[in-house]
C-alpha cells in the first residue's frame, strides 16, 4: 500500500492526544493532517509536544472549521478522538454530518465516554448530563479490541484504560464458567490517568512518595465495565471496583478476585487464560506476575493468575495512555481500516521507564 490515510486528531493538547502523535508518526499507513484545537488555532504543536518536534516542526493547531473542510473534501480520512466526554459527542456529530453531506468516507474512533454506552439515558445516568447525539450512539461500537471479533458498526469507541484491564482479567473468567458472576477489582493508575491539567490528586508533590484510595466503589468506569462484560460474555456480572492512585506517571495494574464455580489448579487457570488470548497479539499470559515496566509506553497487556483454595485472582498490567487509551484506539483504526491490528504497535516497552 502506498497512499496513506489522512488521519485527524482531535484533544488538542492533551496526554491521550500526544500518544496519538507519537503512534501516527511511527504508523506506515496513516498520515497526520490535523490535529484540531478549537482554543489554540495557528499555535504550534510543538509548543504543546516538544517531544514532538522533531517529527511535526511546523505542524499548527487547526480550527474546527478547517478539520470540518477536511472530512467535506478528503475522499477518504479517519478520526482519533480524544476530546473530553462531554465535548466529543458534539464534535464528532458535527463532523459526521459534514462527512455524510459530502458523500465522503469517515471513519472514528472515539477515546472519549461519550459513545461507550449504548443508550443515551445510561451514559446520562453516569455522567450526569444529557448526551449530544444520541442518534449518532447506534453507529458506534464498543468493546475491547481482543473481545469482540467483528464490528456491524461504521465507528468503534474503545473503552476507559481501567475498564480495559478489568475487562481482559475479567471475561476469560465469565465466558468460560470459571468463577462466580461477582468479582472484586483492585487497580493502581499513574498520575497521567487524570489527564494534563494540574489538580490536587495528580500535583507531584502531594502524590509522590504517596499511594490512596479514591472513588471506592463508585468509580465512573464501572457501569461500563457491568455493559461491556455482559456484552462479551453473556453474563450478568457484579463488579466492585476501588481504584488506586500510584506514584508513578503512567501505567495500571490491576488485581480481578472472584471465587471458582469449580475445583481449579492455578496451572490450570493460567492455561484457560493463554488459550482464551492465543489469538491476541498485544496480550502476554504467563507464570510472572505482570510489572507495568515491562509494558509502559506500549500496547501490550501482561497478564497472569493464581489460585488458593477457591479463591481465583488475576493480575493485568497495562499501559494507561497506549493500550488503554491511544493504542486500542489505533488498534481499532487498524481492523476499522483493513489492516493488520498490530500495524504500528509492536514495538516493545523500553522496560526501564
Amino acid at each position: 500500500m502506498t497512499n496513506k490515510v489522512p488521519t485527524i486528531v482531535l484533544g488538542g493538547t492533551g496526554y491521550v492526544a500526544g500518544e496519538l502523535l507519537r503512534l501516527i508518526a511511527a504508523h506506515p499507513y496513516l498520515e497526520l493532517n490535523a490535529i484540531l484545537s478549537d482554543s489554540q488555532p495557528g499555535e504550534s504543536l510543538a509548543k504543546s509536544f516538544p517531544h514532538l518536534a522533531v517529527t511535526y516542526p511546523t505542524l499548527k493547531y487547526s480550527s474546527l472549521e478547517e478539520v470540518t473542510q477536511l472530512v467535506k473534501t478528503l475522499p477518504k480520512s479517519a478520526i482519533l478522538a480524544a476530546a473530553p466526554h462531554g465535548v466529543s459527542h458534539k464534535l464528532l456529530d458535527g463532523l459526521i454530518a459534514a462527512s455524510e453531506q459530502a458523500g465522503t468516507e469517515l471513519t472514528v474512533v472515539d477515546i472519549s465516554a461519550d459513545y461507550r454506552y449504548t443508550t443515551a439515558s445510561a451514559y446520562e445516568a453516569v455522567y450526569k448530563h444529557a448526551h449530544g447525539a444520541p442518534e449518532r450512539i447506534k453507529q458506534f461500537t464498543c468493546a475491547v479490541p481482543e473481545h469482540l471479533a467483528k464490528v456491524n458498526t461504521p465507528h468503534v469507541s474503545h473503552p476507559g484504560c481501567f475498564a480495559t484491564s478489568i475487562l481482559l482479567a475479567s471475561v476469560p473468567l465469565l465466558k468460560l464458567g470459571l468463577c462466580e458472576p461477582r468479582l472484586f477489582a483492585a487497580g493502581v493508575t499513574g498520575s497521567t490517568g487524570s489527564g494534563r491539567t494540574p489538580v490536587a490528586g495528580t500535583h507531584h508533590p502531594q502524590r509522590h512518595s504517596d499511594f490512596y484510595v479514591y472513588n471506592a466503589l463508585a468509580h465512573r468506569h464501572t457501569p461500563e465495565v457491568v455493559q461491556l462484560a455482559h456484552a462479551a460474555t453473556d453474563v450478568q456480572a457484579e463488579f466492585n471496583f476501588v481504584p488506586h492512585s500510584g506514584p508513578f506517571a503512567r501505567g495500571i495494574h490491576t488485581t480481578v478476585q472472584s471465587t471458582a464455580l469449580k475445583p481449579i489448579k492455578t496451572v490450570e487457570l493460567v492455561a484457560a487464560l493463554q488459550e482464551f488470548y492465543k489469538h491476541s497479539p498485544f496480550v502476554r499470559v504467563s507464570n510472572d506476575m505482570p510489572r507495568i515496566k515491562d509494558v509502559a509506553t506500549s500496547n501490550y497487556a501482561h497478564m497472569s493468575a493464581v489460585v488458593n483454595g477457591n479463591t481465583i485472582a488475576v493480575m493485568c498490567a497495562i499501559d494507561n495512555l497506549v493500550k488503554g487509551a491511544a493504542g486500542g484506539a489505533v488498534q481499532w483504526l487498524n481492523r476499522l481500516l483493513g489492516f493488520d491490528e498490530t500495524t504500528g504497535l509492536v514495538t516493545p516497552a523500553p522496560g526501564w521507564t
